[in-house]
């Protein structure tokens, strides 16, 4: 074991150049969701895994399907390394990215490094761990080449529509019966291993109502009027949320947001349409039927007054919350002892108030943890935000803890 361990600390700490020109030439090409055109990311992806040596497996996504889900175009990837008869863990991250938005003071697509800090959209979340995955099979391959008695498969699942879902990246992968690991890893931060997160619906609401003239404003029927006050109770309703609070550490309470409002004709039109998204993270306690059921109600109440205006409520996004499931103990007690010796500080299970991808594997029965590179918060990390970025010296970490776990999980 000891042979096979620093076999995987030195061949890492001689990778961490090209680690790092790995993940920059990433970073360096735009995969925005939306629009979602991400088919040629994938291809750079592949050459690039292609070049470690790895058979790369490209699984385009059917076009009717990935305009159904709101992109333009979708491959996945999958890199398979059987190392012996054992179990199956699947790597997964994402390459889709938001798109940068303003406020940028580096290149969003410069992956230039500052401080020791690498900048660009995604540098972070998630195409960060498309590195630390790859180069932590990398280091399992060179200790098996050593000698290490490693017995199992290591899967890379590099997936493209986490932004808008996950739907046709991980669960189109397992529903297809293209993967059907034992365990899976998920994209995470280095400082804490995560079992469990929070759900989402995204919900859209479009009140209808009557044009007229400014002039006369009397003879329409105002939907932004009316949409002000579905607004004004859906704030009311999020503070009552505070009270909800998860049991599971670094979850807290539900939250709600209206995060985009379209509609109006002109400046001296009522307006006759308005549509507000509406996002509502669950805590893993909520039911999410029951949470949409409440939505619509209160969007009911609302409109009960205003006769012959209409409102009509569209589900546009659920995302059930992640739990932890039986059959995972081993992977998360492994993750965090590795984690806390090598990042220097104590590293333990808990959940975050976010949704990822994971969500698919447990919905399979397959148990998940989430463990990559990235400092302590999203907030340090400006995930979402302009200036994204990542300690590379977390990068190199995190690489270490994966090999490290999976090596002890395999040997």
């Amino acid at each position: 074991m000891a042979n096979g361990t620093e076999t995987i600390r030195s061949f890492l700490e001689r990778s961490r150049d090209a680690q790092t020109l790995f993940l920059a030439e990433l970073v360096k090409i735009p995969s925005d969701n939306p629009p979602g055109d991400c088919a040629g990311h994938a291809e750079v992806a592949a050459g690039l895994l292609h070049g470690l040596g790895f058979e790369v497996e490209r699984h385009p996504v059917p076009d009717l399907l990935v305009k159904t889900h709101g992109m333009v175009s979708c491959t996945n990837l999958v890199v398979r390394r059987r190392f012996g008869e054992g179990p199956v863990v699947a790597l997964n991250a994402h390459g889709d990215v938001v798109p940068p938005g303003e406020g940028w003071t580096q290149d969003p697509y410069g992956a230039g490094v500052v401080d020791g800090w690498m900048y660009g959209r995604g540098v972070a979340v998630s195409k960060s761990d498309f590195a630390t995955y790859a180069y932590a099979l990398l280091a399992l391959e060179a200790a098996a080449a050593a000698g290490a008695p490693l017995a199992g498969t290591v899967e890379l699942h590099f997936t493209y529509d986490e932004e808008a879902g996950g739907e046709i990246g991980p669960h189109w992968l397992l529903e297809a019966g293209i993967s059907r690991p034992d365990f899976a890893v998920g994209a995470s931060f280095s400082y804490s291993v995560v079992t469990a997160h929070n759900g989402c619906l995204h919900l859209e609401i479009e009140v209808n109502g009557r044009s007229a003239h400014a002039a006369m404003p009397f003879t329409g029927i105002d939907a932004l009027e009316i949409a002000n006050e579905i607004m004004t109770a859906i704030y009311q309703y999020r503070t009552g949320l505070a009270d909800r609070v998860s049991e599971i550490p670094g979850i807290g309470s539900p939250q709600a947001t209206v995060g985009l409002i379209r509609g109006g004709i002109n400046t001296n039109v009522v307006p006759d349409r308005v549509t507000l998204r509406l996002d509502r993270r669950m805590i893993p306690e909520e039911n999410p039927a029951e949470v949409e059921e409440e939505l619509r109600a209160l969007v009911n109440r609302v409109m009960e007054p205003h006769g012959e205006a209409t409102a009509v409520v569209r589900r546009i996004l659920l995302a059930e919350p992640l739990v932890a499931l039986e059959g995972g103990k081993q992977l998360t007690e492994l993750f965090c002892q590795h984690a806390t010796r090598i990042m220097g500080e104590p590293v333990t299970a808990q959940g975050v108030p976010l949704y990822t991808d994971a969500r698919h594997y447990t919905a399979a029965g397959i148990p998940v943890v989430l463990y990559g590179a990235g400092p302590h918060s999203i907030e340090e990390a400006n995930a979402h935000r302009a200036d994204e970025r990542l300690p590379l010296d977390d990068l190199y970490k995190a690489t270490e803890v994966v090999a490290l776990a999976l090596f002890d999980l395999l040997s």
